[in-house]
């Protein structure tokens, strides 16, 4: 079957088995450890780009900036939450 002959629902669904494949044959923790490990690095880099700092400094460093870039999401997501209610509401 030609890939442009799918339909949306037809693609979602293949997408969907090929999914639950890949979760079936391994522990997605493995799978996802390099992304995840490049997200974390991604704070240390940002907090001590030139490693100057003791590595237990850096780590608390790169603990808050990681606090700092969730609590943010959680902030603007807050305010798109009332946003959404406010517009609903014929603001």
């Amino acid at each position: 079957m030609r890939r442009d002959s799918l339909t949306p629902a037809e693609r979602s669904l293949r997408g969907r088995m090929g999914a639950y494949v890949v979760h079936a044959r391994y522990d997605p923790r493995q799978i996802t450890a390099p992304a995840r490990e490049a997200f974390l690095k991604r704070f240390l880099n940002e907090v001590d780009p030139d490693r100057v700092l003791p590595e237990p400094e850096r780590l608390r460093r790169a603990a808050a900036a990681r606090k700092a870039y969730f609590t943010r999401l959680a902030f603007l997501a807050s305010r798109r939450r009332t946003e959404r209610r406010t517009r609903g509401r014929g603001r």
